[in-house]
């Protein structure tokens, strides 16, 4: 993730291993339930805090009960040029659906705590988003798309990494799953542009295509000297 290929990570999270029988997977909560009553007593790896430490350049979660939600989500992660991590919630419904688990449907729908709504405009479409005055964050995506938050219970930044951190861990402590677009860097290198990588082939390339961009030959001769 820190080299933010352009690549997109989707996590099916229903907290449980299905194939062998529902034992609990990493993702697990704390003191939830599995199906044949044994209670978890190990702490879960939040993935999105995981990814946004690691250096993905676009963060979010959703829930597979919320189509509206997660569509858009899916739609900006193809338009953002770099590496995306979305986690997606989705109960077993064979294993991890039922009273005591947190990843069931009943639970997540009642802890859900979306950050916002979400509008997502491609480029190529003349469309007009319209809000209330301060009320809508803009993202531009570098291919020209707009991404809109409409912002509903605080004042979220999504392209500040410490407040996502932040409210990924005040949200876990309240037994609660905040979902939608947690952190976007609309504007970091991705690794196609910062090793000047081409799609044709090299041999039909022309001379200055094929250095190397100077950033990169700054640090080969740093390491020279």
């Amino acid at each position: 993730m820190r080299r933010n290929l352009p690549l997109i990570y989707i996590i099916e999270d229903n907290g449980c291993y299905g194939l062998t029988k529902g034992q609990f997977s990493p993702t697990a909560d704390l003191g939830s339930k599995a199906k044949n009553g044994v209670v978890n007593d190990l702490p879960p790896i939040d993935t999105c805090a995981l990814a946004i430490e690691l250096g993905a350049s676009f963060v979010a979660r959703s829930f597979s009960g919320d189509k509206k939600q997660l569509l858009s989500v899916l739609k900006t992660a193809i338009a953002h040029r770099g590496t995306s991590m979305i986690d997606v919630i989705s109960p077993c419904v064979t294993f991890n659906d039922h009273d005591g688990s947190t990843k069931s449907y009943s639970y997540v729908k009642d802890h859900d705590e979306p950050l916002g709504e979400i509008s997502f405009v491609p480029y190529f479409e003349d469309i007009n988003v319209e809000y209330e005055a301060g009320a809508t964050t803009s993202v531009k995506m570098h291919d020209g798309s707009q991404l809109f938050l409409r912002k509903v219970a605080e004042d979220y930044n999504p392209s500040d990494k410490m407040a996502a951190t932040r409210l990924l861990h005040e949200t876990a402590r309240r037994g609660e799953f905040a979902t939608g677009i947690l952190y976007i860097e609309p504007d970091k290198e991705d690794f196609v542009d910062l090793l000047n990588l081409a799609d044709e082939p090299l041999a039909f390339l022309p001379t200055e295509r094929t250095r190397p961009p100077k950033a990169v030959l700054d640090q080969i001769m740093d390491g020279l000297r």
